[in-house]
């Protein structure tokens, strides 16, 4: 009976010896998820600021076309109605 506790010892260390092997193998898996969650995050983040670099750049396009555009009919009124006046005249 006096290495009864000794035994029980050694037992007991050998069932937590085991939870903690297995558990270690579970934890290792969820840090790996986190990381590849934290991971598809970013290049997400970094597709939609690409995205929106992009749609900027395409904006200012447009919005240059657009001035150009009404410069345009601007000076084609202007120069209908030189000659218009130029008809009446």
């Amino acid at each position: 009976m006096e290495y009864g506790f000794v035994v029980l010892g050694i037992v007991a260390l050998l069932f937590m010896s085991m939870y903690g092997y297995s558990y270690i193998s579970v934890a290792q898996e969820k840090a790996r998820e986190i990381k590849e969650r934290q991971q598809r995050e970013e290049k997400e983040l970094e597709r939609r600021e690409r995205r929106l670099r992009h749609q900027a750049i395409i904006d200012e396009k447009v919005n240059k076309v657009a001035a150009r555009r009404e410069e345009i009919q601007r000076e084609l009124k202007l120069l209908k109605d030189m000659k218009e006046a130029q008809k009446v005249s």
